[in-house]
């Protein structure tokens, strides 16, 4: 009999996949699009949360080794990443690496943090916070995930 774990995936409704969590990047629509695309490419293999979204939203951190099935903008289960390294630190700590492993072309941290700053400020994420004043300073607690993409379902 064949452990199934190491069979491939037959598609977005392998039981496997249907089972993961989902792995959602920003809202759906032309952002989410553009980072999906950036997983799928090899260029994205890092992600930044912040931690008050995953208490507001009461969900689990990500744990390392753990898979998650990457959705698009349609809520189509498109692909496979492995959680590969977690850390939490505040917004002042995050370096270069980590910026430049996001996929999005920030050459500096500056860069990183004006596009996240716009995106955590925003009406959606304040909306899903349910704190319409909502901002960031350098000590707001981010979660620094560092993924490697296994199976593009496409």
């Amino acid at each position: 009999m064949s452990d199934l774990s190491t069979q491939p995936y037959t598609g977005p409704d392998d039981p496997r996949i249907v089972a993961m969590r989902p792995a959602e990047f920003a809202f759906p629509g032309p952002l989410r699009d553009a980072l999906v695309t950036a997983v799928l490419s090899g260029a994205k293999t890092s992600t930044t949360g912040l931690l008050t979204e995953y208490e507001v939203a009461d969900e689990p951190l990500p744990l390392v080794g753990e898979l998650t099935a990457v959705l698009d903008s349609a809520d189509r289960r498109i692909a496979v990443i492995e959680t590969a390294h977690v850390r939490i630190v505040p917004l002042s700590e995050v370096d270069l690496q980590h910026a430049l492993d996001e996929g999005e072309g920030y050459d500096t941290v500056a860069a990183w943090r004006s596009a996240h700053e716009r995106f955590w400020h925003g009406p959606e994420l304040r909306g899903a916070l349910g704190d319409p004043g909502f901002t960031v300073d350098d000590t707001t607690s981010v979660v620094l995930e560092r993924f490697r993409l296994l199976a593009d379902l496409r």
